[in-house]
């Protein structure tokens, strides 16, 4: 198994370097052309489109010459679980009054759905690797409709728990594959690249999602939230069937069954380097994931501020990760190491966690919203660093079972995240200690799994050694 970092993977769809001024860094192709070494031109391309209805596997030309709508499609993929999250949160406690449930039986509304993302890639990324990206993908997107539209009929709260649950195993689909779909087209530095351009436009989702939640009820009630999503899953699931092509050929795909699938994850799970990247991205999602579980709180009942002051510092937030992930794709991948450009983004939510720390347990006294929110954002945005170099990381690394190293990496992220939501609170409703202590903490465990695991020294040391 390679270094990580090396692009030395057989048999993967590589790209061509990036051409200046050409869409997501990807050089143009002439229309009409066909491909060289061996692999289907457009043409073939076109006309396998024009008889089955359905794109032909996407070949490394179609690949470069299609990019765009590609990142259009895979984005679209990666919105949708923040979309299914977010925009249902305004409607909470309204469902809690239409369906007479307590308002912590509707919180398991939310809890089903996450746990159903975690729990659906572990079963979905296997899939991919044997049967192909794409049948895989078209039924859990079909699933997904099915489930979501049953959710906006649910009568009471248990069938809506039930159904969330199998909307989030369904939409896992999405996540898990659009992953395995990037390795299978980029290598190296150019995968790094693709992470941080999916991060702009899956990054807007988590800043538009509660505002178009709280436009829908001002015209409808919750139900149409729901309605809203199953348009939003019919209509993806019309652009996946059309446009995007299958990304793993046969000749790659693995034969077996469960115990195969079981094996595979072992296996990758023996990688210490991949399981450091893992769990260092694991923790890195898991101060996230406080935060979100937090802010509203903190900044609304502790530090007194409006719901429109904490949804313009929310979207400030998010603005900034995807900002920093821009930077991390357009500026820092190629002329720094991926795994120095991580170690920054590490050092900085450490930092960040620090201030919080210090600001919440009124080391400096009295603070204002203003500090806190700062720290804030200095954190979130170190994300941009982090996220994307985490998983081009650990992908490099698996060529040979890049779905089923899609799910661990994503099982990982949710069930760490989900497990650390809930601490934030601890200590009552008074103080956000709490939250500072997880994010801290958080910070400590990955910043520690990355230089323990993967110990990036020891990659440029050999990067050195051989030249490369």
């Amino acid at each position: 198994m390679p270094e990580s970092g090396q692009n030395t993977t057989p048999g993967h769809i590589a790209t061509a370097a990036p051409a200046p001024g050409s869409p997501g860094g990807e050089a143009a192709e002439a229309p009409g052309t066909t491909a060289t070494g061996g692999t289907a031109g457009t043409t073939t391309t076109a006309a396998a489109t024009a008889t089955t209805g359905a794109p032909a596997p996407i070949a490394p030309t179609a690949a470069r010459r299609t990019g765009l709508l590609v990142t259009l499609v895979l984005g679209g993929l990666t919105a949708l679980p923040p979309l299914s999250m977010d925009m249902y949160l305004p409607a909470l406690p309204e469902v809690t009054g239409a369906l007479g449930a307590p308002a912590a039986t509707v919180q398991l509304t939310l809890t089903a759905c996450l746990a159903g993302m975690a729990l659906g890639q572990l079963v979905v990324g296997p899939m991919s690797d044997r049967w192909g990206r794409r049948r895989p993908l078209l039924i859990g997107m079909v699933v997904y409709v099915l489930a979501t539209a049953v959710c906006a009929l649910a009568p009471t709260a248990e069938l809506l728990i039930g159904f969330r649950l199998l909307q989030g195993l369904a939409g896992a689909a999405g996540i898990v594959i659009a992953r395995a779909v990037v390795r299978d087209l980029y290598d190296g530095v150019e995968m790094a690249r693709f992470f941080s351009t999916l991060m702009l436009i899956s990054g807007v989702a988590p800043i538009i999602a509660p505002l178009i939640g709280g436009q829908i009820l001002r015209i409808t009630d919750w139900r149409g939230v729901f309605h809203v999503l199953t348009v939003i899953g019919v209509l993806l699931t019309f652009v996946v069937w059309r446009f995007l092509g299958e990304t793993l050929p046969p000749e790659r795909r693995h034969e077996g069954g469960v115990g195969e699938a079981l094996r595979t994850m072992k296996g990758l799970l023996a990688d210490r380097v991949f399981a450091g990247y893992m769990l260092t991205g694991g923790f890195a999602f898991a101060a996230l994931f406080a935060y979100i579980s937090a802010s509203p709180f903190v900044v609304q009942e502790i530090y007194g501020a409006s719901p429109q002051t904490f949804s313009l510092l929310f979207g400030l937030n998010s603005i900034g990760l995807v900002a920093v992930g821009q930077v991390n794709g357009k500026v820092l991948v190629g002329r720094v190491s991926l795994d120095k450009a991580l170690g920054w983004g590490l050092g900085i939510i450490l930092l960040a966690g620090i201030a919080l720390l210090l600001m919440t347990s009124g080391v400096f006294g009295e603070v204002g919203l203003v500090p806190v929110a700062a720290g804030l954002f200095v954190l979130m945005s170190a994300m941009g660093l982090a996220m994307p170099n985490t998983n081009a990381q650990a992908l490099m690394r698996t060529p040979h079972a890049a779905g089923s190293a899609s799910a661990l990496l994503g099982t990982t992220s949710f069930l760490v995240g989900a497990v650390a939501s809930p601490l934030v609170g601890i200590a009552g409703e008074h103080t956000a200690v709490p939250m500072a202590v997880v994010q801290l903490s958080c910070g400590v465990l990955a910043l520690a799994c990355f230089l323990g695991l993967c110990q990036p020294w020891r990659t440029a040391r050999t990067k050195t050694a051989t030249g490369a």
